[in-house]
């Protein structure tokens, strides 16, 4: 199988990588059969995009996540959620409680991709755009007014690829065209890796750069009237449950990890 992807896009092959090498572990964190089935398709050299940190923090992110959107459909089973920069990415296999409607939206070299790997399914819409330009509104839009919910946004790896414009852009173009309020949790790196991009330890494998970074994800909340931080949570909340190694991370760099931050309007 041949995939041809952006210098940014590229970087979706790190959290694949990640979750198909956790899912073949003897007591693996996460199961992700379908992460497992591309790369063996793909016959990629999964070496460059798994390291330790770069493992630990994508199945911590993983978890976290996925913990968040269950609470969130819990409380609303006929959640609409859009995973933007959706990548490979197959968190609705993990959450769906059998109605909700997902949409994955990304590029369309990615979403090229995607649908050489990914099935069609009744619930699940697969959308090609970017989500700086407001094309791909609509079909959201009228699925909001079907469901009658707020929608719930997710970008896990995306916004420290954005610069601060570029996000102020995004989150004007979801308070304009989701007025009624909606949801974004989003992810979060440090000023201090995008300085030191060079030594992260897989994405300096790729040709991606990181363009912004935050102490705090009320600098993004700033970029513009009406949205709201609500909370935000370390990967290293959940990394230092399963090694001295990870502990050791969390106490001496405790500001270094990357935020899963959540925001309203």
């Amino acid at each position: 199988m041949q995939l041809q992807l952006g210098d940014v896009q590229t970087t979706a092959l790190i959290p694949l990588v990640i979750r198909a090498n956790e899912t073949k572990r003897k007591n693996p964190r996460i199961r992700d059969m379908k992460a497992v089935d591309i790369i063996d398709a793909l016959k990629v050299d999964t070496v460059p995009y798994d390291k330790f940190l770069s493992h630990e923090g994508v199945i911590a992110r993983t978890i976290m996540l996925d913990r968040q959107l269950k609470q969130i459909i819990k409380k609303e089973p006929d959640t609409v959620v859009i995973n933007i920069g959706s990548g490979f990415d197959n968190r609705f296999s993990r959450v769906d409680n059998g109605r909700i409607f997902w949409f994955d939206l990304d590029l369309p070299d990615s979403i090229v991709a995607r649908k050489k790997v990914f099935n069609e399914h009744e619930r699940v819409k697969m959308i090609a755009g970017s989500v700086l330009e407001d094309d791909w509104c609509k079909e959201v839009e009228e699925k909001l007014t079907e469901k009658s919910v707020k929608p719930v946004f997710i970008a896990e790896g995306l916004l420290m690829y954005f610069t601060f414009d570029q996000i102020k852009k995004m989150l004007e173009i979801l308070k304009s065209h989701f007025p009624e309020g909606g949801t974004l949790i989003a992810e979060q790196n440090c000023k201090m890796m995008q300085k030191n991009e060079k030594h992260h330890d897989t994405v300096k494998s790729t040709n991606a750069h990181f363009m912004s970074g935050t102490d705090t994800a009320q600098e993004i909340a700033d970029l513009t009237t009406g949205i709201r931080l609500i909370e935000e949570h370390s990967f290293n909340e959940e990394m230092k449950k399963y090694s001295i190694r990870a502990k050791l991370f969390a106490l001496l760099l405790p500001k270094i990890n990357n935020r899963w931050a959540t925001f309203e309007w």
